[in-house]
């Protein structure tokens, strides 16, 4: 049957947003975003696999991630309908798991948002590396538990920008990410990690769904990615937030929500497609 992705809806907006969590989230990570959309977007707020009320993929290491892919796009399905579209923003291990999606099954969404996401690694032996630090730090999981994993996690130079934040909300952000399990954390790493995603990276330049790649500009690594990808991407947009790390949502979160939505809110017109005879009339005309 495939993994079931659980998940919140709030918002009452005319289109849909899908939203995709990072590595030790869970939807309820968006929820201080709430009032700064208010009515402007629906919001669907996804657990994924091995992390809030979501179970690991019945599939391990590759298969696993795209089954969760499967179940990211059956999910757009429903909310979409028979016809409607839906838009798609996932941060992290989230926007990875989106932009696979948006690979897949581009019918089924209208507009791609990525904040600090990786098309993945395009060398085999990287992807073994890869694996290979994964699978330690998820045997680390394991042994040690959540708590020793989360003061590990949290000490990355990667967050240094979430240590600026206000106590009250360092400690919420610790708090959600103790309340992962043990299994779910080193599952997750085991099946959605960077290692066992396939390479997006020469699918690019036939993505063709309006794209919107977000980071902070402290945050040197996925700048250069989002750089690199708008390089490749047909129509792409880019943004790197002032003074913001790995997390803007969270260390920049008016500004992450007016980027968002003028993104979301900005007419985009298809060129009209023309039949092959209209087109040979037209130039016959010239």
């Amino acid at each position: 049957m495939g993994v079931k992705l659980a998940y919140d809806t709030w918002g009452e907006g005319p289109h849909t947003l899908l939203a995709l969590h990072g590595f030790t989230g869970s939807g309820a990570s968006f929820d201080h975003l709430r009032p700064l959309i208010g009515r402007s977007v629906r919001v669907v707020t996804v657990d994924l696999p091995g992390h809030g009320r979501t179970p690991l993929p019945d599939k391990t290491g590759r298969d696993g991630f795209l089954e969760t892919v499967d179940a990211v796009v059956q999910l757009a399905r429903e909310l979409g309908g028979a016809a409607e579209s839906v838009d798609l923003l996932g941060y992290s291990q989230g926007a990875r798991l989106a932009l696979a999606a948006s690979v897949q099954a581009p019918e089924r969404f209208g507009r791609l948002i990525m904040e600090s996401g990786s098309p993945g690694l395009h060398r085999r032996q990287e992807r073994s590396e890869r694996r290979e630090a994964d699978a330690k730090l998820a045997g680390f999981i394991r042994t040690k538990g959540v708590d020793a994993f989360v003061e590990r996690w949290e000490a990355l130079p990667l967050f240094d920008g979430l240590r600026r934040l206000p106590a009250p909300q360092q400690d919420a952000l610790r708090e959600r990410r103790k309340a992962c399990t043990t299994e779910g954390l080193a599952g997750a790493l085991e099946c959605l990690g960077l290692g066992v995603q396939p390479d997006y990276w020469p699918s690019l330049h036939r993505q063709r769904l309006p794209t919107l790649l977000l980071t902070g500009d402290q945050d040197a690594k996925f700048t250069n990615l989002a750089r690199r990808m708008a390089a490749e991407l047909p129509v792409v947009w880019r943004h790197a937030f002032a003074g913001s790390a790995h997390a803007p949502h969270l260390e920049a979160p008016e500004e992450y929500v007016r980027e968002v939505l003028s993104f979301l809110q900005t007419p985009w017109y298809e060129a009209p497609q023309f039949e092959p005879a209209i087109l040979a009339r037209e130039a016959a005309h010239s």
